[in-house]
C-alpha cells in the first residue's frame, strides 16, 4: 500500500476543508454583525505526541514499533472548529432603529419558526405592522418575550444603553417608557451554533440570562463584522499553495515511484 499516496490525499481534503471556511469569511465580510469561524489543523508532531503520551506499550518493543509506522502515515488534519466572537468595529448609522452591541456576549434575541434564536445584527426596521424585524423579516423580542412592536404616532425612539425603549408622546416633547430589548447573556459563547441567515441556536438554555444593565447597547450604530480581510486572503493563497503542492506529492507517489518500480521489475525479468 502506497501509504504517502493517501497521506497526501487526506491533506488536501484538510486544506480544501479550510478552504471552504476562508472562503465562507470573506463572503460575508460585509455582513452586519457575522464572526469569523477558524479551523484548528493538528499537525504530526501534535498528533503523535498526544497519542504517544498514551502509548500502554514501552518503547524498542514490537507493538511500540507497529504503532510509531502507523502514526508516520498521519497527516494534518481538522481537530476542532471555532467562532471568534469579538466585538466588530462599530459604524455611525443615520437609522434610530440601528443598535450595536460593545460585548462580546451578548446577543438580541428573535423570534423564528424554529423558535428563540440569538444574534448580533442589530440593524433592525419596521414591518408593515409596526414589529421592529431584522433585515431577513424576524420579529425582535423585549424582555417579555414577545415581539417588540410601535404605533404609527411613534415619531421618536430612543434606546438606552441597557436596551430600554423609548417612545414619543404624540403632541407633546416628553417620552414614555415602551418595551425593553432582549439582550441575553451567553455564559460561554462557544455552546453556540450557527444556523444560517446570521442566527445562532444554542440547546442548553440554562446558559443564557437577561442582561437587566448590560450598558452596552448603542443606539445608531451597527457592528461590523470581524473579519480581517487581508489576513483571510493571506490564507487563502498558502492554503492554495498547500493544496497544489499534496497534488504533487500525489502525483509523484502514483507516477514516479510507480514507473521507477515497473522500470526495475522489468530489468529484473
Amino acid at each position: 500500500m502506497q501509504t504517502g499516496y493517501y497521506a497526501s490525499a487526506a491533506g488536501m481534503v484538510t486544506q480544501f476543508n479550510r478552504l471552504d471556511t476562508i472562503a465562507n469569511n470573506l463572503a460575508n465580510v460585509n455582513t452586519n454583525g457575522f464572526k469569523e469561524d477558524d479551523l484548528i489543523v493538528g499537525d504530526f508532531m501534535r498528533l503523535y505526541q498526544e497519542k504517544r503520551d498514551e502509548l500502554p506499550n514501552e518503547n524498542n518493543t514490537k507493538e511500540g514499533a507497529k504503532f510509531i509506522n502507523r502514526t508516520m502515515a498521519r497527516v494534518p488534519q481538522v481537530v476542532d472548529a471555532y467562532t471568534d466572537f469579538s466585538v466588530g468595529n462599530l459604524e455611525k448609522s443615520t437609522n434610530p432603529l440601528d443598535v450595536a452591541l460593545s460585548e462580546s456576549n451578548l446577543f438580541f434575541a428573535v423570534e423564528t419558526p424554529q423558535g428563540m434564536r440569538f444574534t448580533r445584527n442589530g440593524a433592525f426596521t419596521l414591518d408593515d405592522e409596526g414589529f421592529l424585524v431584522t433585515k431577513e423579516g424576524y420579529k425582535v423580542l423585549g424582555d417579555d418575550k414577545k415581539p417588540i412592536s410601535f404605533t404609527t404616532t411613534d415619531e421618536r425612539v430612543i434606546i438606552d444603553k441597557n436596551g430600554q425603549i423609548a417612545t414619543s408622546v404624540p403632541g407633546s416633547t416628553n417620552l414614555v417608557q415602551n418595551k425593553k430589548l432582549y439582550i441575553a447573556t451567553i455564559d460561554n459563547p462557544k455552546y453556540m451554533q450557527k444556523e444560517g441567515d446570521n442566527l445562532y441556536n444554542i440547546k442548553d438554555m440554562k446558559r443564557v440570562s437577561v442582561a437587566k444593565e448590560s450598558r452596552a447597547v448603542r443606539q445608531g450604530f451597527v457592528e461590523k463584522s470581524n473579519v480581517n480581510a487581508v489576513k483571510m486572503m493571506t490564507q487563502m493563497i498558502e492554503t492554495n499553495r498547500l493544496i497544489g503542492m499534496y497534488q504533487k506529492a500525489m502525483d509523484a507517489q502514483m507516477n514516479d515511484m510507480n514507473r521507477d518500480a515497473i522500470e526495475k521489475i522489468a530489468r529484473k525479468a
